[in-house]
């Protein structure tokens, strides 16, 4: 962190978007750029929506101790009027050794929040979730870039048909990728990495089948048993997926956060599942399921053509929620 001084700490800072992983980096590069320049900053975190105008006063108000502060503010979006209000006051005028940071996901809900820090001069910092192709191709070069390697399109384009569009995944396969290799990374070397790591490529066939994706699921199937992936871990991970869409739909509509523990897996799953939930019936459910522990045993039973029986499958689940959709 070396060239950060106390002048060059913007005094507030508004995240803005639902990209947990961009928002989340954020936050640290805030906290390590506040480090570098005072390392006892004091960093407070607080929910907007538990947040009073008078602890804010008193969080905001200069210190009788001195000492720099990073006030994280979490939910902008949930602030109530009063606090707005406080808070878009301060921004006019604000503390220097004080640093504000609120997140917001950017939606319509308390839009005048975030208009208003943006109007005082707040540093914006985007982390809205990518929307096209393009822009996580972009994502996968910067990423690389980031770390010090360099990636043609062919190769961003390569890793994201093994990862999907999953930025965490996307991500952590960057790092993973700089960390074995000499950093330049071309098509070729993604498809000899991910060649024996095929986990990934399963998961890829999965969600996109999920969701009733037909054709994205058939090209990553392909893609996968192109470069050499073994048909049972893709046959395992289609099961899976139905397995994980059927608990988090037999556990009713609830935050991620809460069922977690109850259903033992991440919260970023469930959610995951949820979203994959929508549009399927537990009769359609009930059928997928079948279809998976068919074609599991028509992978590791060494049926004659098993990525027949894998495509088969594909085309069954998604004809399963399309059921569900009538």
């Amino acid at each position: 962190m070396g060239g950060v001084t106390p002048a060059s700490l913007a005094p507030i800072l508004l995240v803005l978007g639902d990209e947990e992983l961009l928002a989340t980096r954020a936050v640290t590069e805030a906290v390590a750029k506040v480090r570098a320049v005072d390392p006892e900053v004091d960093v407070r975190e607080y929910q907007a929506s538990a947040l009073t105008v008078g602890e804010i006063a008193e969080m905001l108000s200069p210190s009788l101790f001195g000492g720099r502060r990073l006030l994280i503010l979490r939910s902008g979006q949930d602030a109530r009027k009063d606090l707005v209000t406080a808070l878009l006051a301060y921004a006019k005028n604000p503390d220097p050794e004080v640093q504000l940071l609120v997140l917001h996901l950017g939606g319509a809900k308390g839009k005048a929040f975030a208009d208003g820090l943006r109007a005082a001069g707040a540093t914006v910092v985007p982390a809205a979730k990518l929307k096209g192709h393009r822009d996580r191709v972009a994502f996968v070069r910067d990423e690389i870039r980031r770390a010090g390697g360099k990636c043609t399109d062919d190769a961003a384009e390569a890793l994201i048909a093994a990862v999907g569009n999953d930025l965490r995944e996307l991500a952590a396969a960057c790092s993973q990728l700089i960390a074995d290799t000499d950093g330049r990374i071309g098509a070729d070397t993604v498809s000899r990495y991910y060649r024996g790591r095929v986990e990934v490529t399963g998961f890829t066939v999965a969600d996109a089948t999920m969701v009733g994706d037909v054709p994205a699921a058939l090209e990553a199937l392909r893609w996968a048993l192109h470069v050499g992936v073994d048909p049972v871990p893709i046959a395992d991970a289609l099961a899976d997926g139905v397995r994980t869409v059927a608990r988090v739909a037999s556990a009713g509509r609830g935050n991620p956060y809460q069922l977690a523990s109850s259903l033992g897996m991440p919260a970023w799953k469930i959610e995951r599942a949820q979203r994959q939930g929508r549009g399927w019936t537990p009769e359609g459910l009930v059928r997928a399921m079948q279809v998976a522990a068919e074609c599991n045993a028509a992978v590791k039973g060494g049926s004659d053509d098993r990525a027949y029986a894998l495509e088969r499958a594909v085309f069954s689940v998604a004809a399963a929620r399309q059921g569900s959709a009538r």
